[in-house]
């Protein structure tokens, strides 16, 4: 389903806001004023940052939902990086049923997608940075991605993160930092560094032999008569959420001793003002605000989150611009010797209804796409529900993965899916194309394994991932959301003590025995290594399985029912 601009005056006719005295002339005029109000602000201060993230190489327009829920511990409950939906439109003063609330939160997401089509696309990120380094003047500006490009989408994983690559140096970015894209290895993962022509930064990467900086820690940059120092700081735990051969030879951290030591000595060589490019997420930069000084403004990513309008935690601005393409963040410095006096941020809706798509990286994109638009463009099927992944703790694109799993392997009980924060949306009427189910689920690790496992081990796993994702000091959290459970059903108190979160199991409807083997199905990560795998069924990759069970159902309608009851918090479903 994609909504063009005629579509959107239809709709906007239907409504009211246009009528027989506004016809398509006067609608024209009414998305160019639109557009004018969102993109072409004028400039303020002396230095300009134009920021992407977790772009997760989705290269196409598409839907992406918000999450319904961001449970959090009592220390961090509704503290921006968990809020949702109407706390969300609350903090940041926006309004419910406009485009901005249609681009940061659940609220009437399937109405407000029929009326606003589809967000992002590569092609329309470009003319957006084009437009405003025109706007600002090149002169003053820089382009930095702050991470997750590359990867996790058919286009992504078909061409080893190629096409990405090549969009942004068709877009004129500076620099970036990393995550997802290690799961590349570390051969393929140079090489296109090679490729790329923006500079790679990140300060807590070193060899983990001698501890050295195996890549530049920071670039300083001359902008405005101005100096203006850029800190690169990449995923602290690549090794936790991946494999470790992926990433061979290296070790991360949060490093924030170091961090430190690189801010004062850049501000030792005279810089008028000290950026951070993080992809530590949103609470842990934070926090991070909190202890190390002399940073004046930290670019954040990772978690996903947004900020309309800045964050202020110390004597250090925070920023986030989103993820899925769906945003350009603008940030205006105003810089003096040695001081940031003041800033402006502009969150930018990349809408496809209000501009129009770059030339060139449509060219680019139809090139790239060409030796695979066969597979990509396969209908699995149509979607009669909202498919989603987004939530702390269940979605509806899981539940699907799990009756897929079960659907092919019927020993099996229990299905896990990781708590993946990257994917797109279905609405309601929409084709299942193999693109979309890649969109979820194209990793270079993607086979799911059978295997049995001991129910109090189980049980511990459960509780421990529970002691990651509601750790109360983001410096010890280490990323995602809950893993998602088919077939398995609990009770979580989210502030309960570590061992005693995850309550009331049962499996397939049967009181749980912790004494018992169960079998499982897993993938995206090492969880059949606590286990015994079951050599009878040969790993596959996710992807087949689930594109096998769409085929054969043909239509998919999955009302949302979380197997997870939340004891000590609300628990919202989108709709």
């Amino acid at each position: 389903m994609s909504v063009t601009r005629r579509d959107l005056l239809s709709v906007l006719a239907a409504t009211g806001v246009l009528s027989a005295a506004n016809p398509a002339g006067a609608f024209a005029q009414l998305l160019k004023s639109e557009a004018e109000g969102l993109y072409d602000r004028k400039p303020f201060g002396n230095v300009s940052l134009l920021v992407t993230a977790d772009l997760h190489a989705q290269l196409r327009p598409h839907y992406y939902m918000e999450p319904p829920n961001l449970l959090a511990p009592k220390a961090l409950y509704q503290q921006p990086g968990y809020l949702t939906g109407e706390s969300f439109l609350r903090y940041f003063g926006l309004k419910r049923g406009g485009l901005e609330a249609y681009f940061t939160t659940y609220l009437d997401f399937v109405s407000l997608a029929q009326k606003f089509g589809m967000m992002g696309g590569a092609s329309y990120l470009t003319a957006l940075l084009k437009r405003q380094r025109q706007l600002l003047g090149a002169d003053r500006t820089l382009t930095l991605d702050a991470g997750d490009t590359w990867t996790t989408s058919g286009i992504g994983l078909l061409t080893g993160g190629k096409a990405s690559v090549d969009w942004m140096n068709l877009s004129g970015y500076h620099h970036m930092v990393a995550h997802w894209e290690f799961i590349l290895g570390r051969e393929l993962f140079d090489q296109r560094l090679k490729e790329l022509k923006a500079q790679f930064i990140s300060f807590n990467i070193v060899d983990d032999q001698f501890g050295d900086p195996v890549y530049q820690p920071y670039a300083i940059h001359q902008k405005s008569g101005y100096s203006i120092g850029v800190i690169g700081s990449t995923f602290p735990y690549v090794k936790v959420a991946h494999p470790a051969r992926f990433s061979e030879g290296l070790s991360f951290g949060v490093r924030d001793n170091e961090l430190q030591k690189y801010v004062d000595e850049i501000r030792g060589k005279g810089v008028d003002a000290v950026v951070l490019l993080s992809h530590n997420g949103l609470p842990l930069d934070s926090a991070l605000a909190r202890r190390i000084k002399g940073i004046d403004l930290i670019i954040s990513a990772h978690t996903h989150d947004m900020t309309p309008r800045p964050l202020r935690v110390g004597s250090t601005w925070i920023v986030c611009a989103g993820s899925g393409g769906k945003f350009v963040g603008r940030v205006d410095l105003e810089v003096a010797k040695g001081s940031l006096r003041d800033l402006r941020y502009h969150l930018m809706p990349v809408a496809p209804s209000l501009l129009e798509p770059d030339a060139e990286a449509e060219k680019l994109l139809k090139e790239a796409y060409a030796p695979h638009q066969q597979k990509l463009s396969q209908v699995l099927g149509t979607s009669e529900s909202l498919i989603y992944k987004r939530d702390t703790v269940y979605s509806t694109f899981d539940e699907l993965v799990g009756r897929a799993v079960q659907q092919a392997y019927p020993e099996v009980e229990i299905a896990f899916s990781p708590g993946f924060r990257w994917g797109t949306t279905i609405v309601p009427g929409q084709d299942i194309t193999m693109e979309q189910l890649l969109s979820y689920t194209a990793i270079t690790y993607p086979e799911v394994y059978i295997f049995k496992l001991k129910g109090e081990r189980l049980k511990s796993l459960l509780e421990d991932i529970a002691a990651n994702v509601f750790q109360p000091d983001p410096f010890y959290q280490q990323g995602g959301d809950m893993s998602r459970l088919y077939g398995l059903s609990y009770s979580l108190y989210i502030n309960g003590k570590p061992g005693e979160r995850i309550r009331n199991i049962s499996v397939g409807g049967r009181p749980f025995n912790p004494g018992r083997d169960y079998v499982l199905a897993s993938y995206g990560g090492n969880l059949q290594n606590t286990g015994t795998i079951l050599e009878k069924y040969p790993p596959r990759p996710v992807y087949d399985i689930v594109a096998e069970y769409i085929r054969s159902q043909k239509s998919i309608k999955l009302e949302p029912k979380p197997p997870v009851r939340v004891l000590d918090a609300a628990y919202r479903l989108p709709g």
